[in-house]
């Protein structure tokens, strides 16, 4: 609800009837806490009306609205200062008051007396509506819930109900700080995901240490990271090991141990040991901003339901508002004994009922729930849409490495050829791969040491695209790559070598075979249980697509449970299998991490995106980020969606039928104003109560 008291009420009045879930809860700095205002961000991601790549418009609504606005002036100060609920407090007791006056027949409270007393109780609460009721009518948007609320209550005071004018302003008043609360309540586990980015940095520059704003420091810079401290930037560790804090943005609670030269994100907090980061990318670029723009960017997109909605309420309450001049007028003709005090009244119950409060705002509030209660989860929602959408899917197409599989290569085994020992035929190797960065080589290498770094004479190293090395190792030529190697140099190998499903390094020395390495990415611990959890929640086709080689995709999707899987495939082919499975009409999420996931991510229904080791390509395209990197958060996000669901389409229902009721009792003259009441505030917060369970629902 825009601010009464703002110096800027009449430009709040045109932006207020966005009904969205930018205006409820909106991320903005300024309307979380005083100290996140004053955070340094990398870039100003204001909540916009925007077509998202799926192209469903983000339409203007009418409607409600409790942000605070730019201007800093929200309901959470409210005339009564820190004490927001004061006046409506003070307002009660003198309504209590003039009831028990009126039921004892008080001498004194007769004439003059009795309306004042009744007029100040209803000025406490109802004097910021009345303001904007007036103000709003130059701007031509009349049918808004100030107006509405001001034609009932004076309305009331005009035909001297008193007592039900002030219930009605009060119990509205007292309805809009619950509002509020349950607003603030469903910002928290966002605001908590704002505030983890550092305010300063300490930076190394010419021999000094300088303190300076995380903006302010330059590309390769050094940053100094005292144990406790937080990450300000992305960076690589100059020296290790060191343990950090990954919680704030993978919400896995157990540290995670980097060595020299690994990956650094902003955000993580340093567990144990001083230590310096090379930086690598801008306050702007790192990670966490990206991140946190997705989050706000996430409000701004509206799903089908809040647009059916906000849509209805621009028709449904100029219609009501007609119908109230009717219920008036119109038995002045038809009814023999006419009074229209008791028509007036009816058409005043009919202007109370027909707020729309209950749905503009439990509405949007139940989606904000919802991306909320997933981003305590690891995942984060671009857009409430998308919770809508993974919602209806039948179908999940996976890609295998870093989704399925841990994404890092591992020697599994060393095969070594009759009469070469595989302690010295894995330490020349392992020194020969120290030239490429691969990686396979890089696994080779990890798997060999420290036994590879006692080899100082590695010599003539060369690189033979799509083959693998060659090279002089310890005086000894070695090769070392796939068997098309072996073939170019004419070296014979045993045919049984062809037939090994996992990825090998083929090796010869001196111009004779000597062995292989056998080298596999390994599925997720929860790789399993994530196919199980998505078949038992209803998806009706699991396939998985990987560039892999198809007899090793072939072997996971096995181990895992997947019936479809196809190996072996470029970007292009992935994009045909997703767009034949589309065109059969099903409704699907693709699930990737790498740079050549991005164009399927774009193509699906839903794309989900690995956030932890997904490229920022990927990321950046994708509808749903699991931040965690665990495919068992996919079931996750859709039992957050489907409760969202469950508890959007109960507070309509609930609104519709109540105020359907009360509108034909009231119509015929048997509800008064406190039937009203109830069904406009009433419902609202019995709504609110409703979307605000998502939050404490365990997932």
């Amino acid at each position: 609800m825009p601010d009464p008291y703002s110096d800027n009420t009449d430009e709040e009045l045109n932006t207020a009837k966005q009904v969205d879930l930018a205006n409820v809860g909106a991320l903005n700095r300024q309307q979380l806490t005083p100290e996140a205002a004053t955070a340094p961000r990398g870039q100003d991601h204001p909540p916009t009306d925007t077509v998202d790549h799926h192209n469903e418009s983000a339409d203007e609504h009418a409607g409600h609205s409790h942000d605070g606005l730019d201007n800093g002036h929200g309901h959470d100060h409210g005339p009564a200062g820190e004490w927001p609920y004061l006046w409506p407090a003070v307002s009660l007791a003198m309504l209590l008051g003039g009831i028990a006056l009126d039921y004892f027949d008080v001498p004194f409270f007769v004439g003059l007396v009795r309306p004042l007393w009744y007029g100040v109780a209803f000025l406490l609460v109802g004097w910021k509506v009345l303001r904007a009721a007036a103000v709003s009518l130059p701007t031509g948007n009349v049918f808004n819930e100030f107006l509405l609320m001001s034609l009932a209550t004076l309305g009331a005071f005009a035909i001297g109900e008193y007592p039900e004018g002030v219930a009605v302003m009060l119990f509205y008043t007292v309805g809009e700080l619950f509002q509020d609360a349950a607003v603030n309540r469903a910002k928290r586990s966002i605001r908590a995901l704002l505030e983890i980015q550092a305010t300063e940095v300490t930076v190394l520059r010419d021999g000094q240490r300088l303190v300076i704003d995380p903006k302010e420091v330059q590309l390769e810079d050094l940053m100094e990271v005292r144990p406790g401290e937080k990450v300000a930037l992305d960076g690589t560790l100059v020296a290790g090991p060191a343990s950090f804090n990954t919680a704030a943005l993978t919400g896995e609670s157990a540290p995670q141990t980097k060595q020299a030269g690994e990956m650094v994100l902003a955000g993580m907090i340093n567990l144990d040991t001083l230590v310096q980061v090379s930086v690598t990318a801008a306050f702007a670029d790192t990670k966490l901003s990206r991140i946190l723009a997705m989050v706000q960017d996430a409000v701004g997109r509206k799903a089908r339901t809040q647009q059916f909605i906000t849509r209805f309420a621009k028709i449904y309450t100029p219609i009501v508002v007609l119908l109230a001049v009717v219920l008036v007028l119109v038995p002045l003709a038809v009814v023999d004994d006419y009074v229209f005090r008791d028509w007036l009244y009816r058409a005043l119950v009919f202007l109370v009922i027909s707020c729309p409060c209950a749905l503009v705002i439990s509405i949007p509030l139940g989606y904000f729930g919802g991306i909320g209660a997933a981003s305590k989860n690891g995942i984060l929602f671009k857009g409430s849409n998308f919770l809508d959408v993974l919602r209806a899917i039948d179908t999940v197409v996976m890609d295998k490495t870093g989704t399925l599989t841990e994404g890092v290569f591992a020697v599994r085994e060393v095969v070594a050829a009759p009469g070469t020992e595989a302690a010295e035929l894995l330490r020349l190797v392992g020194a020969l791969e120290t030239k490429s960065t691969h990686p396979i080589a890089k696994a080779v290498v990890q798997h060999a040491q420290p036994s590879a770094t006692a080899i100082a004479a590695v010599e003539s190293v060369e690189e033979i695209a799509g083959h693998g090395l060659r090279g002089q190792v310890a005086g000894r030529t070695l090769l070392a790559g796939n068997t098309k190697l072996l073939r170019k140099f004419d070296v014979t190998y045993p045919p049984e070598v062809d037939a090994v499903v996992d990825s090998i390094v083929v090796l010869a020395l001196d111009g004779q075979y000597a062995g292989y390495l056998t080298v596999a990415d390994a599925p997720k611990a929860d790789a399993a249980r994530a196919v199980q959890e998505l078949r038992a929640d209803g998806i009706t086709k699991l396939v998985m697509l990987s560039g892999d080689k198809d007899s090793i995709v072939q072997r996971v999707a096995a181990e895992l449970g997947i019936t479809e899987a196809h190996g072996g495939l470029l970007p292009e082919d992935k994009a045909r299998y997703v767009q034949q499975y589309l065109d059969e009409g099903r409704k699907l999420a693709f699930v990737g991490d790498g740079v050549n996931d991005a164009p399927v991510v774009a193509l699906a229904d839903v794309g989900i995106a690995m956030g932890g080791l997904g490229s920022d390509a990927t990321i950046e395209t994708a509808d749903v980020v699991i931040q965690t990197d665990h495919p068992s958060k996919i079931a996750t996000a859709r039992r957050i969606a489907r409760a969202t669901h469950t508890v959007v389409w109960q507070n309509i229902w609930l609104a519709f039928i109540v105020k359907g009721v009360v509108l034909a009792l009231g119509a015929g003259g048997l509800a008064t104003m406190w039937e009203a009441v109830f069904a406009d505030v009433g419902v609202a917060l019995l709504a609110i109560l409703n979307a605000v369970r998502i939050q404490r629902m365990k997932f």
